[in-house]
């Protein structure tokens, strides 16, 4: 049933529907919902989701958002049957068995082994070149490569830092560069004493030799991450210089901040966690979590370094319980407000990484997403990365050089620079399959609740988007909505579904199912919003916050 609050108002006959589950969810022919933009809970951008008629779909904006496009055409918001969205509950069979629109269906997933992926013959686009692709993954770099030379499997992800001259060096492989557009950062919450301190955070910032860790744990063309953003995108600054490695400072700043060191020389205890997984942001993880170790303990702050379960430790620092964490992001699209807003704008409070957000920090991202014009936005990204800088949410350390390998006889092998590597377009003359290794295990299959790069690359061959992304240029394109339309202040986005698509179940794709899709994702009361931990970060962060929002986390 859906709970309304005073400031929201939800008008659609379906939601009336939900109040008896035993009646199907969504079966109008019309639908709306329709929230009041800036009252008092309600802190999203998102003011009425619309299916205008069977197969055209509307969302309405309360402020502009020109990246608007590039946010929903990104993997974490599918379009799912609605019917089995309603039969699933929003969970369950939807987590371990998705039926999508994609090049790919699941025929079997065994887990801790691999993903099996039968070609969907009824696709609407171009038919995937081989009947089968099969997913697999092992955390360590060396054995992934292992994997390629023996002919195990024909492709892997991120090489490792020792070994793109080993690829190089062989005829029978092929080295598939992927962008240097990532960061690696030292993540610091401020609901953990003392990193509560802005003095202690900085001075932490003032101890790591940031050149040290690039030049002993990273591939050549890697770069100091001097800000969050990467050089190559919009939204860095230059001018804002960083905070510069400076030891002395350092004991310092942590001196005058209340924390002498004891007999033993330590200040304070903290713990480090990461997960052992390899990003082209963070090749090495356990090496550079005890280099990290070492340098903090030069400054009298003891750290604790241990990895986690790679989804125990995201949803743990979605829920702001880590106070210390190596993590990273790469480009989800091409724009400032995938990295700024996502981390530290005031759709991030569902999910609250480093703690309590920094008004200095979201007041002026609020203010830049809703502009246009270049122009006009550079000086407010001056702003608020000054504010970061200062305020030390994070510590920026790199930003990776990272690359894909495939066998040389693979036909159509590429690395997607925006979006998900569709296995689909590549074909192996020697066999009927395309065998892929990743760095670690999907979490799930429904991407709509997830973060993980390695979730994205599996499920986003089976489930697609209203809109995608040209894999060489990042533009966004038409997808399962045939075209889309703008109006003049960029707060008003109408999608036409394309005609003739079907999921693997047979069922036709319709307006319906994006809006259920959709509004699932928004709405937190809804009763199929329910995924693999409820979160939906991506939707929080990307679009302001939820209609019906759950109490902050504390």
């Amino acid at each position: 049933m859906f709970r309304r609050s005073s400031s929201l108002l939800v008008v659609s006959l379906i939601a009336l529907m939900a109040l008896s589950l035993s009646a199907p969810l969504f079966a109008q022919d019309a639908m709306a919902t329709t929230a009041e933009c800036g009252s008092e809970g309600y802190a999203g951008n998102w003011k009425s989701l619309e299916m205008v008629d069977s197969m055209t779909l509307k969302i309405t904006l309360c402020n502009p958002d020109p990246a608007f496009p590039s946010k929903i055409a990104f993997s974490g918001f599918p379009i799912n049957s609605a019917e089995y969205l309603e039969t699933t509950g929003g969970g369950g069979d939807l987590i371990q068995n998705p039926i999508g629109t994609g090049p790919y269906m699941l025929e079997n997933w065994e887990l801790g082994s691999e993903v099996v992926l039968t070609r969907n013959d009824a696709y609407w686009g171009e038919v995937a070149k081989e009947p089968t692709a099969i997913i697999r993954w092992n955390s360590e770099a060396t054995q992934r490569l292992i994997e390629l030379q023996s002919g195990n499997v024909d492709g892997i992800a991120s090489i490792g830092t020792g070994d793109f001259e080993v690829v190089q060096m062989d005829s029978n492989l092929a080295l598939i560069p992927t962008s240097i557009t990532n960061v690696f950062y030292l993540g610091l919450n401020n609901r953990f004493p003392p990193l509560d301190n802005q003095q202690v955070r900085q001075a932490i910032a003032h101890a790591i030799d940031k050149q040290r860790i690039v030049d002993n744990y990273y591939p050549a063309g890697s770069v100091v991450a001097t800000q969050f953003m990467p050089p190559v995108l919009f939204g860095y600054t230059p001018e804002v210089e960083p905070l510069a490695y400076d030891v002395d400072l350092a004991n310092q700043m942590l001196d005058e901040a209340g924390f002498p060191k004891d007999a033993n020389g330590v200040r304070f205890t903290l713990d480090l966690h990461y997960r052992d997984v390899v990003r082209g942001y963070l090749p090495t993880p356990g090496v550079v979590g005890a280099d990290l170790q070492e340098q903090l303990a030069a400054v009298g702050i003891t750290l604790n370094v241990a990895a986690i379960e790679s989804g125990a430790f995201l949803d743990a620092v979605a829920a702001s319980n880590e106070a210390m964490f190596m993590l990273g992001w790469g480009m989800d699209y091409p724009d400032a407000t995938n990295f700024l807003d996502f981390h530290f704008g005031a759709g991030s409070a569902s999910t609250p990484r480093f703690g309590d957000l920094y008004p200095e920090i979201t007041d002026p991202l609020t203010q830049a997403a809703q502009l246009g014009k270049p122009e006009d936005r550079y000086p407010i990204y001056v702003e608020a990365n000054t504010a970061i800088r200062d305020l030390v949410p994070m510590v920026p350390i790199a930003h990776g050089a990272g690359a894909n390998a495939w066998k040389a006889s693979i036909e159509g092998a590429y690395a997607a620079q925006v979006g998900v590597t569709l296995l689909s377009k590549m074909e192996d003359p020697d066999d009927d399959n395309i065998i892929y290794m990743q760095n670690a295990e999907p979490i799930s299959l429904f991407c709509g609740d997830e973060t993980d790069g390695e979730t994205f690359s599996a499920c986003g061959q089976i489930n697609e988007t209203l809109l995608n992304y040209n894999p060489d240029t990042g533009e966004v394109i038409p997808w399962l909505a045939s075209e889309f339309n703008i109006n003049e202040d960029a707060t008003e986005f109408t999608f036409t579904i394309r005609d003739g698509v079907t999921f693997t179940d047979g069922s036709t794709l319709d307006a319906a199912d994006a809006y259920t899709s959709l509004l699932m994702a928004w709405d937190a009361a809804h009763p199929l919003h329910v995924g693999r931990t409820g979160t939906f970060e991506y939707f929080g962060s990307f679009f302001g916050g939820f209609l019906n929002p759950p109490p902050a986390t504390e």
